[in-house]
């Protein structure tokens, strides 16, 4: 059974989810505000959290923001907000999917599931990776892959911050450290490149992950 934890600081749409989450065999804690969620995330062991944006106390990017530095729990924003850019910061400090408000029940079970269903780290022992800078090279699962330098800047830089999503820029300006003149295509073709080198040692397993109109991130998925 999947524990959620629901952060909303409406607690009648908190409460109706809880149910529908309790009638699909979720186990479900409440918190209404950003404090007492910081609070039941460090004493709790939990399998996702349901993070509201806008929250009394920590609101609800901070509480993002801390929940990443030791823990790669998997994250749902939901919030009242539609722009883009929102949406966008969200993504980038680590959330792992975003609903805006007002949503189905129903959909945020669903997306519940889909997240969850993506994030299984039980699975995770059977594909162990292990860099070696010095041999610019990947071992997935006692496979070994040899990867050109900026492969090996790319995949170090993904696989270090796992669920983070880093825009083509950000990458850019961060793994070409020759001062190339090098384009969002460039990354692509690495990025391409990369991906193909890793299907062909773990055809199981998708690493890398684009994030349509914002970037690139690593999360461990079964194909």
């Amino acid at each position: 059974m999947a524990t959620v934890l629901i952060v909303e600081d409406e607690k009648s749409l908190a409460e109706l989810l809880r149910d529908y989450l309790l009638a699909d065999g979720f186990s479900c804690l409440l918190a209404h505000d950003g404090n007492s969620a910081s609070s039941i995330i460090t004493n709790s062991e939990l399998d996702i959290i349901l993070l509201d944006l806008m929250l009394p106390g920590k609101d609800g990017l901070t509480l993002c923001r801390e929940i990443r530095k030791n823990s790669d729990t998997p994250i749902i924003m939901t919030t009242a907000k539609v722009e883009e850019i929102d949406r966008l910061i969200g993504l980038e400090i680590g959330a792992d999917d975003y609903v805006c408000k007002p949503y189905s029940p129903r959909e945020l079970v669903a997306r519940t599931k889909a997240v969850l269903r993506r994030f299984n780290p039980a699975q995770h022992r059977d594909a162990k990776i292990l860099l070696d800078l010095e041999r610019m090279s990947v071992t997935i699962g006692g496979e070994n892959i040899l990867l050109t330098a900026v492969e090996m800047r790319l995949f170090e830089l993904l696989f270090s911050n796992p669920g983070k999503i880093f825009s083509r820029q950000f990458i850019m300006d961060n793994i070409y450290t020759d001062y190339r003149i090098v384009s969002d295509r460039t990354v692509d073709s690495h990025v391409k490149k990369l991906r193909k080198k890793l299907h062909e040692a773990a055809p199981a397993l998708e690493l890398i992950h684009s994030i349509y109109g914002v970037g690139y991130k690593f999360e461990y998925r079964y194909a």
